[in-house]
């Protein structure tokens, strides 16, 4: 396996799995793509192993297998697995914070054991490694300006929360049979809903009025999010607009179809993607000029 493949089967996989993010980062200049791929690509590894129609046994021997091979890898040895050079090479590239490698295995760890959370409260810690920390591995490969590294974390991190909250809601069902439910247990008791409600062919008037509520808390995440942007050198900031207007763009379609989201998996249409992706084309032209007018340079082989 040699790094330029590790970084295609990454690439690969985000195609696959990511439809929304992958669109964003076609706006980034090329070098940066295949950083974000890694990401995403070992993000999406970890979650498969966690997602696995074996038992819970077998997943928590992998998970196991994962995170040695990830250790010694990180350690400088090397590894025939498919995906971790490239996210090896990525971290130690961008100087990313092994703690939050850490925070986000645990949370596939917590995968394995926990499928209900009592409090929102609760849900948040679990995203915390599921979701924010994507948002801050992420952002040493946006590059924040000089002088907005720790203010950029934030809105980084709510953006991650943002995108798991939209997919929570997307994913009710497919959860479900899981065995997994990630709407916090106390809105439920909040809405009067059943989990019964939850596995029914259409959504039930009370079962709307929690999802419409946890939109309400995405939204929220989505906005905080939005500060973000200015706080990244040029050639990043149409990306992370794109997958904020994309990502949100799921929002609005659970919320036209009423939160009809049993029946079938909510998706944004084609033409609306295309449409979204094209309105920021012309900025990240346009950024990547700046950044050379800036003096932004290419760092090695990155």
């Amino acid at each position: 396996m040699t790094l330029t493949a590790s970084y295609e089967t990454c690439r690969r996989l985000h195609a696959r799995f990511g439809r929304s993010y992958y669109l964003a980062t076609r706006l980034l200049p090329s070098w940066k793509r295949r950083h974000v791929h890694a990401l995403y690509g070992f993000a999406r590894y970890a979650d498969e192993i966690v997602d696995a129609s074996s038992t819970a046994d077998d997943r928590t021997a992998a998970l196991d297998r994962l995170t040695a091979r990830l250790a010694t890898g990180l350690a400088g040895e090397p590894t025939d697995d498919h995906v971790l050079p490239a996210f090896i090479h990525t971290v130690r590239s961008f100087g990313i914070d092994y703690d939050d490698i850490d925070a986000f295995l645990q949370s596939m760890r917590a995968d394995l054991t926990i499928a209900r959370y009592s409090s929102y409260g609760d849900l948040l810690d679990y995203m915390e490694g599921s979701a924010a920390v994507i948002g801050t591995m992420t952002l040493p490969v946006l590059e924040p300006l000089p002088g907005w590294e720790k203010e950029a974390r934030e809105p980084a991190r709510q953006l991650g929360l943002a995108f798991q909250l939209t997919n929570f809601l997307r994913d009710v069902k497919e959860d479900l049979v899981r065995g997994r439910v990630y709407l916090p247990q106390d809105d439920l008791a909040r809405f009067g809903v059943e989990e019964s409600d939850l596995a029914r062919p259409r959504v039930s008037p009370r079962l709307r009025e929690l999802l419409a509520f946890e939109a309400g808390r995405a939204r929220e995440h989505y906005r905080a999010a939005l500060a973000g942007v200015e706080m990244l050198v040029p050639s990043s900031r149409p990306c992370v607009q794109a997958a904020h207007d994309l990502y949100g763009g799921i929002l609005d379609e659970i919320e036209r179809s009423d939160f009809e989201v049993l029946a079938r998996r909510v998706q944004v249409p084609r033409h609306r993607m295309l449409a979204t992706f094209a309105r920021h084309l012309a900025a990240a032209s346009a950024a990547a000029k700046a950044d050379r007018y800036m003096g932004v340079e290419m760092p090695g082989w990155a």
